[in-house]
């Protein structure tokens, strides 16, 4: 995230110090205080949220929860079929359904206009969504066809602690920016099973959520973002899918911010970042991105990323990329197929901090890589202000490298980059020379000519 940074008057410290902002507030102050200095930190999320243009809505959220209003609503338990909801207002939802628990079927939300006031009530709260469940409302959607052409116009939204959606057998169609196809914030849940959906704006993944993040459950169906900054996936929360085919046409795969995660099993990703479009292409260009954005859409702590069979295609930059977070990352049995022969299989760095990323110098990754019965193929560097724990495990066969490099900031290096284990049954051809901290070997290593030297000047060859 490109992150605007202005000082905090004293009126506005007292109000961040009260909480009277919520959590934006108690986050952001948090982090002004923990960097030294009076800092608000507003947002301009890579993979969500394009530099501001002419004619778009404004940017910093209206400090409350804001949804706008709504063309159509439903506040009573009840069952509905074949209704055609549509919006043409500006912050206008199609459809809103609050606090009550409704069933929708074969029905058809069109939000065909209205722009947005505010991207960021949009992103956290549902406003101009084509569907808004809210207040702890629990909504059954199937066989529904969803479409929206106005920015902000998320397909199904859904929103808040103890909102859940459940939809399955539906398309979604999105064709501006900041539109995702399903989204999930605020803590609210959303479980999706055969859905087809498709996004062509900017900062539109077609799975996504933002602050407060949630839970999300995909079952099957085929997820296509075409837009820029707009991966198949942007997790805020807790996101799981299964049997699903994922594509970003023009960004990065998947993205992770801060203490969230995604699990994938047995599902077919593949992404291909611009090298010159992407908010963050300045910094690096990856296939995957895990990383901690200090803007207060997610807290600070661990991301987990898992998979588990599965494809995973890179068509542009390092298959990975981690910066500024502690990452949890768990292959097992994935197909990988990287057609970028100069990205990296795992880049763990720190960056210049220009996009307000943590501070140059002090914002590595550290990063603990579990690979079971797993083929990988490539270069993985560390930056000498980032750390990571390699375990290659089962019949995991690794040809390539593991190198220690530069922290490019000139920031102070940290004791025990990089350490690798290889248990018994598992293989690493070398194909260059090797630079880590500490190598515990259980396994084969074929080193094919080259040699490992570790922190302590021991070098290891055949």
């Amino acid at each position: 995230m490109k992150n605007k940074t202005l000082l905090i008057s004293t009126a506005l410290i007292t109000l961040l110090t009260t909480g009277t902002f919520g959590t934006l507030a108690s986050t952001q102050n948090t982090y002004a205080s923990e960097s030294g200095s009076a800092q608000l930190v507003t947002k301009d999320k890579q993979g969500q949220q394009p530099p501001v243009k002419p004619g778009s809505g404004g940017f910093g959220g209206s400090g409350t929860i804001n949804q706008g209003t709504s063309a159509n609503t439903i506040d009573s338990d009840e069952n509905k079929k074949d209704e055609n909801y549509i919006s043409t207002g500006d912050d206008e939802n199609a459809l809103r359904v609050k606090g009550a628990k409704v069933s929708l079927e074969d029905i058809e939300i069109n939000k065909t206009g209205g722009s947005t006031s505010n991207t960021e009530d949009g992103d956290f709260y549902g406003m101009n969504a084509g569907l808004l469940a809210t207040d702890k409302a629990t909504v059954n959607i199937k066989n529904a066809k969803v479409k929206t052409t106005a920015q902000n116009g998320n397909g199904v939204f859904s929103y808040g602690e103890g909102t859940t959606v459940n939809i399955s057998d539906s398309e979604i169609y999105t064709t501006n920016d900041n539109s995702g196809g399903i989204q999930t914030t605020g803590g609210a849940t959303m479980n999706a099973k055969n859905l087809n959906v498709k996004t062509e704006g900017n900062s539109s993944a077609a799975i996504r959520s933002d602050r407060g993040g949630g839970k999300v459950n995909v079952d099957g169906g085929e997820y296509v973002s075409k837009g820029y900054n707009s991966p198949a996936i942007y997790s805020t929360a807790d996101i799981t899918v299964k049997n699903a085919n994922l594509k970003a046409e023009n960004s990065e795969a998947l993205v992770i911010e801060g203490q969230n995660s995604i699990t994938l099993e047995n599902t077919k990703v593949e992404g291909n970042m611009s090298d010159d479009k992407g908010s963050s292409s300045d910094t690096n260009v990856h296939n995957v991105m895990i990383y901690q954005s200090m803007s207060g859409d997610a807290e600070v702590g661990k991301s987990v990323f898992n998979m588990k069979e599965g494809t995973l295609t890179n068509n542009n930059g390092d298959l990975i990329y981690v910066t500024n977070t502690t990452s949890e990352i768990t292959l097992e049995n994935v197909k990988i197929e990287n057609n970028d022969q100069d990205g990296r299989l795992l880049a763990v760095l720190g960056n210049d901090a220009s996009h307000g990323w943590g501070t140059a110098g002090s914002n590595g990754g550290n990063v603990t890589l579990k690979a079971k019965d797993q083929k990988l193929d490539g270069k993985i560097e560390v930056d000498t202000i980032s750390t990571l724990n390699l375990t290659l495990s089962g019949s995991t066969e690794f040809n390539g490298t593991v190198n220690i490099v530069d922290n490019l900031e000139n920031g102070e290096s940290v004791e025990n980059n990089a350490e690798v284990t290889i248990e018994e049954d598992a293989v690493w051809n070398l194909t260059g020379d090797v630079k880590i901290s500490k190598l515990n070997n259980k396994g084969k290593i074929n080193f094919n000519g080259y040699k490992i030297t570790l922190a302590d000047g021991t070098v290891i060859s055949e």
